[in-house]
């Protein structure tokens, strides 16, 4: 740590820290807990520098970072490392954006867990930034062409189509007939709702 820091000062006037410096930060934050004051400490002293965007092209610095916010309350801050970084591990670093928010959400609620649904209602109302998502969120729902075909099929033929008719209906939609099976499920029980 004391290595780091006096690189850090060494180096603040660079451009670019050296590939030495980034790769310690990543180690020794992968290394500390997160939350210990090591790690805090740490954590300030590379996003207090004028050159901290390159610190956060690595992951480990990246997550380091988020912990530190999360147990000092800052999600807002934590979110803005989020979509400033430059870490390659976009996964990832959607996970710890939906992490962020259910720990707000558990704050706020005063509770110490989520359930499934309030998961899923939490990602609904705070969907990832572009800069995580460059391809947009992906869509679960079917091309209006499909679901035409599909209610169509509902509707003229039936609502409980047999395996055969399943396999069918896959082949000419581009699904899985487990998705057809899903499917049908689901408009049977909202047409009962």
């Amino acid at each position: 740590m004391m290595e780091f820091m006096a690189m850090l000062k060494k180096n603040e006037n660079e451009h670019r820290p050296p590939t030495k410096l980034l790769n310690l930060a990543g180690q020794l934050c992968r290394e500390l807990q997160s939350s210990s004051p090591s790690l805090e400490e740490l954590v300030e002293a590379m996003m207090g520098c004028k050159n901290k965007t390159y610190f956060l092209t690595n992951i480990h610095v990246v997550r380091a970072c988020v912990s530190v916010h999360i147990d000092k309350g800052q999600h807002d801050a934590a979110c803005s490392v989020l979509e400033y970084c430059e870490a390659e591990e976009k996964e990832e670093l959607v996970q710890l954006w939906h992490e962020i928010h259910y720990r707000k959400v558990m704050k706020k609620q005063q509770i110490n867990f989520l359930t499934p649904l309030q998961k899923f209602r939490c990602r609904k109302r705070n969907p990832p930034p572009l800069s995580l998502c460059p391809g947009g969120l992906k869509n679960r729902n079917y091309s209006e062409e499909v679901r035409q075909h599909l209610h169509r099929f509902a509707a003229e033929v039936t609502a409980n189509p047999n395996k055969k008719q399943r396999e069918g209906l896959a082949r000419d939609t581009n699904l899985q007939p487990v998705q057809i099976y899903n499917w049908f499920a689901n408009y049977r029980r909202r047409q009962k709702a």
